[in-house]
């Protein structure tokens, strides 16, 4: 039996925050090796966070920037022994629906080019060459809204 899919809810709460970024540890600090001096960043104080609950616990999270240029999907992470379920797609589908929902017009994001796929189903397309962050290979992916 496949396993329940999450509920997506906006980050309201400190707690919620703190449980966003106890995951992007866990992935991208000591999963990836990204240094964690620069895993937060500013941004973190203006984005829009979000949380993916499984049976009231939290498994994944992501970010949506918003700009001039769009809204740029950032810092999505699930956990590894939760992967492979759709939560992803469900945090991805989420951060675009809020993007149109609030007027951009473009979301863009960088993919990290292992799993480029991954954004290529749910509509996004390549632009440009790849590029090194946080000393992993990206490249920008862009879906106009």
């Amino acid at each position: 039996m496949a396993p329940a899919a999450a509920a997506i809810v906006p980050v309201l709460t400190a707690q919620q925050m703190a449980a966003a970024y106890s995951i992007r540890r866990r992935v991208f600090i000591e999963e990836q090796g990204i240094d964690e001096t620069i895993e937060h960043d500013i941004d973190d104080l203006s984005a829009i966070h979000v949380l993916a609950l499984r049976d009231a616990q939290p498994v994944g999270c992501g970010r949506m920037v918003e700009s001039a240029a769009g809204a740029k999907i950032g810092r999505m992470a699930v956990l590894p022994e939760c992967r492979g379920g759709g939560i992803g797609r469900q945090v991805l589908d989420y951060l675009v629906a809020a993007a149109r929902r609030r007027g951009a017009r473009l979301a863009y994001l960088h993919a990290q080019v292992p799993v480029e796929g991954f954004y290529l189903k749910r509509g996004f397309r390549p632009v440009g060459e790849v590029f090194e962050e946080a000393g992993i290979p990206h490249r920008r992916m862009e879906l106009p809204l």
